[in-house]
C-alpha cells in the first residue's frame, strides 16, 4: 500500500554488494531504484562539495539542489570502462555544476547565489589557490581538495576551539544533528557555530578581496 506503483511480485533490488559503477550502469538502463540508490549514497558528497560555498555566503538549499543536478548528470552520462571511478566522475560533475551556477548567479541581482563567492580571488586566505576550475580533470579534483584543506587549516587559526572541532565534519557533509551527537552538544549550538564561521569566512573573503583591488 505504501508503494502502489511497484509490482508485488517484483523482487526488491539488493545493491549492497554492487559497486557504484555497476549500479550506475543499471540506472542508465532505466532502473529507477538504482538511480535512487546512487542519490542516497552520494547525497553527503553533494553537501560536502556545496558547503565551502555556503560558508562563503551562498544559499545552502539552492547550492544543494544545483549539486544534485550535477550528480544526476553524472549518473545519466557515466560510461563503463572509464579510467576514473564513478565517484571521481560524480565529484567533477557536481563541482562543475556548482561552479556554473555561481558564475550564472553573478549576473543576476536577485539570485540567492549572487555575491556568494568569486572563484578568481582566493576563498579563505591570501594564496592564489583556487577551489576548482570550470574544466577539471580527476587530477584537478585531487589537487583542489588538498588546496582546500590547506586554506581550511589557515582558517582554523581564527576559530574558537569548538568552531574548529565542527568545521571538518561539517564540510564532510554531516548534518548538524550528526555533529551534535559526535561532539556532545545541541544541534542549535552547532548551527550557531556554523553561522559564526560563515561570518569569519565572509570577513576573510572581503579583506582579501579589498587587499588585491
Amino acid at each position: 500500500m505504501m508503494d502502489s506503483n511497484r509490482n508485488k511480485n517484483e523482487p526488491i533490488p539488493d545493491f549492497q554488494s554492487l559497486p557504484d559503477e555497476e549500479i550506475c550502469l543499471l540506472a542508465g538502463a532505466g532502473n529507477a531504484a538504482a538511480e535512487e540508490e546512487l542519490v542516497r549514497r552520494y547525497g553527503r558528497l553533494v553537501r560536502a562539495c556545496a558547503r565551502p560555498l555556503f560558508l562563503a555566503g551562498g544559499d545552502s538549499e539552492d547550492l544543494f539542489q544545483e549539486g544534485m543536478l550535477g550528480l544526476l548528470t553524472a549518473i545519466r552520462s557515466f560510461e563503463g570502462g572509464r579510467d576514473a571511478s564513478f565517484r571521481t566522475f560524480a565529484e567533477i560533475c557536481i563541482r562543475s555544476r556548482l561552479y556554473s551556477a555561481v558564475r550564472a548567479a553573478q549576473g543576476s541581482k536577485h539570485s540567492p547565489l549572487n555575491h556568494s563567492v568569486s572563484f578568481e580571488p582566493p576563498l579563505f586566505d591570501g594564496t592564489n589557490a583556487y577551489l576548482f576550475s570550470s574544466e577539471e580533470s580527476p587530477e584537478d579534483v585531487i589537487i583542489g581538495r588538498e588546496e582546500l584543506r590547506e586554506r581550511l587549516d589557515a582558517l582554523k587559526g581564527q576559530l574558537s576551539e569548538f568552531e574548529a572541532s565542527i568545521l571538518s565534519p561539517y564540510l564532510s557533509g554531516l548534518s548538524c544533528g550528526e555533529i551534535a551527537r559526535r561532539v556532545g552538544r545541541s544541534p542549535k549550538a552547532v548551527d550557531n557555530a556554523v553561522q559564526r564561521i560563515r561570518r569569519k569566512v565572509a570577513r576573510n573573503f572581503s579583506s582579501s578581496g579589498s587587499s588585491e583591488s
